[in-house]
């Protein structure tokens, strides 16, 4: 028992010490921006951009465990043409900026199956520009279900589409099509209000969670893939985004321990089995809900009094075997869901897997994080410290050898600039595609969260490119849009597609930036957006609609102050002229 108690402690120090807290800037990260910016920038029919948001370990962890544990990049991406509300929901006014300015619609109607829903497309949203507010119609025929498509693939891993770019040495993408849906669902309803007898998550988490809604991703459940029609009709709710929140918000030490859980079922290859039709019996989403519900019915000090790792990982996984052996695992969000609702053909299989979970020990674990994992770790280090492994037969001999690999973990310098690296990549990358606003704003979002410097360094790359790209040809309507977004961080364009064919949005355009103009008279980039918002005014007199006296004055006035500001006063006096010509003056 001495022993027992000593290895937990070595390993328990050994995880807290060296799983240090994420810098922002990673490798990991940074590649997610660049994927959300191509995904972003990719062009489409009937301009139906695809919105990304980077999930999985990247957005999930904020630790840094010696051993790398972040493999590919996950992405969730929904089309900026198609929406998803609960059923009977009244159809939106207002949507975020990144909407297409006509959507369709689709309500979300349950199946027979708790989590998993069809799609029935209802109304069609139409943007006016003169209320400011989405007008909508219903569709005629009501019996129109959307149906699950993809883009092209190399692999798929359940809805999980696994896009390689070849002409790059970049960590590949586990891209997720799906639809998205600001509303809390109604199917997880009870979630939000819930008795919770240790106050997690509190009050703002669950605020936050909510007003994140959810998303609808494209996969029939396992019952159903035979059925021709379900096969290409159903979907599955999810809660990607909550999870993000809610996996931010856990303690250090709960982040180590799911960090370990995931390592240990992996490396055991206890996440590997699957029934037969492909489904795992045992996945990475069985570990994160097993944590979610363990933070949730655990009080604090069950995590943080007299700490031990090991001995926290061996309960939560005899949690897991005996919902295993139980074949019931309850969604964190929806109630009468089942995780692990298997067929009866997979029962031998998950039977060995209960043997393999049961018989695990503290001793057990302990031996297996000692030689698979420090051990591993060690070898990352300078040869020196990862001989002293070689002779371990003592306590006094295995604490030492541990202990050089933490203060190796805790005075190593970083080997490699990222930053430097990270600003060869965001050339390489603006340079390389078109500059749009959703590309523009995804740059924006994902430097901002990784580094400021970061996203300062990226607008000016971007008035560099776009000087490039006037030099050699003109001033694009997509260029202009995506130069004002860059100016207008906060207030980003919107409805771009109407807004080059009505002079009123032009005109609102230009008013922002001169507002921003006026408001910020120190500004590095004042006289770029002066002759931005002269741009939209132009734009706005080649409308059909800047016909009237009222668009035809205003413009001229607005021209005749910026002119007038950048000392050209010659050109001043031209419009003040025209709008003195005017009937309407």
């Amino acid at each position: 028992m001495a022993d027992e108690r000593v290895d937990s402690e070595i390993v328990t120090q050994f995880l807290l010490n060296t799983c240090r807290l994420r810098p922002r800037l990673t490798k990991h990260a940074l590649y997610a921006a660049v994927y959300c910016a191509i995904m972003a920038t990719t062009e489409r029919p009937d301009d139906n951009d695809f919105i990304p948001l980077t999930t999985g370990s990247v957005a999930e962890f904020y630790i840094e465990p010696m051993l790398l544990h972040v493999g590919d990049v996950d992405m969730m991406f929904h089309p900026s043409l198609e929406l998803a509300i609960p059923r009977g929901h009244p159809p939106p006014t207002q949507l975020p900026a990144e909407f297409h300015n006509y959507v369709k619609v689709v309500e979300i109607n349950d199946s027979h199956l708790p989590g998993y829903v069809y799609l029935k497309l209802r109304y069609l949203l139409t943007y006016s520009p003169e209320d400011e507010k989405y007008n909508y119609v219903e569709y005629d025929d009501m019996g129109v279900y959307l149906s699950v498509s993809n883009e092209q693939i190399a692999v798929r891993h359940g809805p999980a589409v696994v896009y390689y770019l070849s002409d790059r040495s970049y960590l590949s993408v586990d891209g997720v099509y799906c639809c998205r849906c600001l509303v809390w669902p109604p199917q997880a309803a009870d979630w939000p209000a819930r008795q919770r007898n240790y106050d997690w998550p509190d009050s703002a988490t669950v605020d936050r969670v909510i007003n994140n809604g959810c998303d609808v991703v494209g996969v029939a459940h396992r019952r159903c893939r035979q059925h021709e029609w379900m096969n290409k009709h159903q979907w599955r709710l999810s809660f990607s985004r909550a999870e993000i929140v809610l996996l931010n918000s856990w303690m250090p030490v709960q982040q180590i321990v799911y960090h370990m859980l995931r390592v240990f079922m992996k490396n055991k290859r206890l996440t590997d089995s699957a029934d037969t039709t492909g489904t795992k019996i045992l996945s990475n989403y069985h570990i994160k809900t097993l944590m979610l519900w363990a933070c949730e019915l655990k009080p604090r000090s069950w995590w943080t009094d007299d700490l031990n790792l090991v001995r926290v990982c061996v309960e939560l996984l005899r949690t897991l075997a005996v919902w295993l052996n139980e074949a019931r695992c309850q969604h964190y969000f929806i109630h009468d869901c089942n995780l692990l609702d298997h067929d009866d053909n997979s029962l031998s299989t998950s039977q060995l897997a209960v043997s393999e979970l049961m018989s695990i020990t503290e001793t057990s674990l302990c031996d297996w994080f000692i030689n698979c994992y420090i051990r591993q770790c060690a070898q990352l280090c300078p040869q020196h410290i990862a001989r002293l492994f070689d002779d371990v037969s003592s306590t006094t001999r295995l604490q030492n050898a541990v202990a050089a690999v933490v203060d190796w973990r805790l005075n190593e310098l970083p080997t490699l600039s990222y930053y430097t690296f990270a600003q060869s990549v965001i050339m390489v990358e603006v340079s390389r595609y078109a500059l749009t606003v959703p590309s523009c704003l995804c740059w924006m979002r994902e430097l901002s969260v990784i580094h400021e410097d970061l996203l300062v360094y990226f607008v000016a790359l971007a008035f560099l490119h776009a000087a490039v790209k006037i030099s050699r040809n003109t001033l694009t309507d997509e260029l202009l849009d995506a130069l004002s977004t860059i100016c207008l961080q906060s207030n980003p364009v919107r409805h771009r597609h109407i807004a080059r064919h009505s002079s009123v949005l032009s005109l609102s355009q230009a008013a922002k930036l001169m507002k921003v103009v006026a408001n910020n008279s120190c500004s590095t980039v004042q006289l770029i957006e002066i002759e931005l918002s002269k741009a939209y005014l132009h734009r706005a007199w080649r409308c059909k609609d800047s016909e009237s006296d009222s668009i035809y004055c205003l413009a001229n006035v607005y021209l005749a102050v910026l002119y007038y500001t950048t000392g050209q006063y010659q050109t001043a006096i031209d419009h003040c002229t025209l709008v003195m010509r005017s009937q309407d003056h």
